[in-house]
């Protein structure tokens, strides 16, 4: 996941509809049913549909929680972060 890609998702989201995002993760999840992908490409999709649903995350802690971008990014990326340390 990376930050920058996520708070830019979530601005567009911000700007536009969240379905836009929706409908793109249903293609991207569509195109890796493809059995020619290498690794490589599938990791790609994997990283961009990470930051899809992060940024869908951090717009709905914005939406419902009424925190400000940078607060909901920093939560999310704690989060994110705990998650990975109990592992």
């Amino acid at each position: 996941m990376k930050l920058p890609v996520i708070k830019q998702l979530t601005g567009f989201i911000a700007e536009n509809d969240q379905d836009y995002v929706l409908e793109a993760i249903d293609t991207l999840e569509a195109i890796t049913e493809v059995p020619s992908l290498k690794d490589e490409e599938l990791d790609v999709i994997g990283e961009l549909l990470s930051n899809m649903y992060g940024a869908i995350e951090v717009h709905k802690m914005i939406r419902e929680e009424n925190m400000d971008q940078k607060k909901a990014l920093n939560a999310f990326m704690q989060r994110v972060m705990g998650s990975i340390d109990k592992e």
